[in-house]
């Protein structure tokens, strides 16, 4: 348990036990002397309202990380004055403002963007699977990098469409078994391929040789997506890149300074050992 008064964030999520977030958060509390502690709670659909209320009264409580299945259900207890709702639609970080104020912000996008910002994708096809949470943040980023069509396969085409269509995407959305068009870059942005969740079973063949695989899941690091698209020759970014980089804007929110990014080797072999 944390210490009275000691500032701590947490992770919430259902389920949570896979969460590489508190090795990375108390690894730069750690670098940088922070007295302050980073924890994951499980949290249930049913428990979410009463997580909140219980942190919003302990001024201890810096602030959470959110992932599946709350990054949309958040935001109905927290206030949105940067409204997220309106704009990517989903949250996955809450801070403490002022007093009892939280508030909700998001930094998958930030995240995901940062280790694809060298690629030239103007004007490019892209391939996105899901449409969850973090699809939305994805399809943010996407429609500001001025990408070509985008593709959404999902189990419910209908939700996909709607998606491209509030992100102001040209594309198609279809269904999970359909085969995959040529793309410069495919994004799976869904559980499918984390450890106790289905497979994402894909067919690489369509895309080109210049084409780079991401894949936001990160247990197990190396998804058979990931292994696929290597045996291809493919560039790959795996779901560190992405959950380092939005954990490192969570950070400094949290605790008021910058993480230690220049310890990122080092903090990529505690997560992969």
């Amino acid at each position: 348990m944390t210490a009275p008064n000691k500032p701590f964030a947490e992770v919430i999520g259902d389920p949570i036990a896979h969460s590489k977030s508190p090795v990375i958060h108390n690894f730069w509390l750690n670098a940088l002397g922070v007295d302050a502690e980073y924890r994951a709670v499980h949290v249930t659909p049913d428990g979410l309202a009463a997580y909140f209320a219980d942190r919003r009264a302990d001024p201890a409580w810096r602030g959470c990380n959110i992932t599946v299945p709350h990054k949309i259900a958040a935001l109905d207890h927290v206030a949105d004055p940067g409204d997220v709702r309106g704009s990517i639609g989903a949250i996955n970080c809450v801070v403490r403002a002022e007093g009892e104020v939280l508030v909700g912000t998001n930094t998958d996008a930030a995240g995901f963007y940062a280790p694809i910002a060298d690629l030239d994708l103007d004007g490019a096809p892209v391939v996105v699977i899901g449409a969850g949470g973090a699809a939305r943040a994805i399809l943010f980023a996407l429609a500001r990098m001025d990408v070509g069509r985008v593709t959404i396969l999902n189990r419910n085409p209908l939700k996909g469409a709607a998606l491209l269509a509030s992100f102001g995407l040209k594309g198609e959305a279809l269904p999970l078994t359909a085969p995959i068009p040529p793309a410069a870059l495919l994004v799976n942005a869904s559980v499918l391929g984390m450890a106790g969740q289905p497979p994402l079973t894909i067919d690489l063949d369509p895309l080109p040789d210049d084409a780079v695989v991401y894949d936001i899941v990160y247990a197990p690091l190396e998804t058979p997506l990931l292994a696929a698209a290597r045996a291809r020759g493919l560039d790959v970014v795996d779901g560190l890149e992405m959950l380092i980089g939005q954990a490192a804007a969570a950070f400094e929110m949290f605790f008021g300074q910058a993480p230690p990014r220049d310890r990122d080797d080092a903090l990529r072999t505690l997560l992969t050992s």
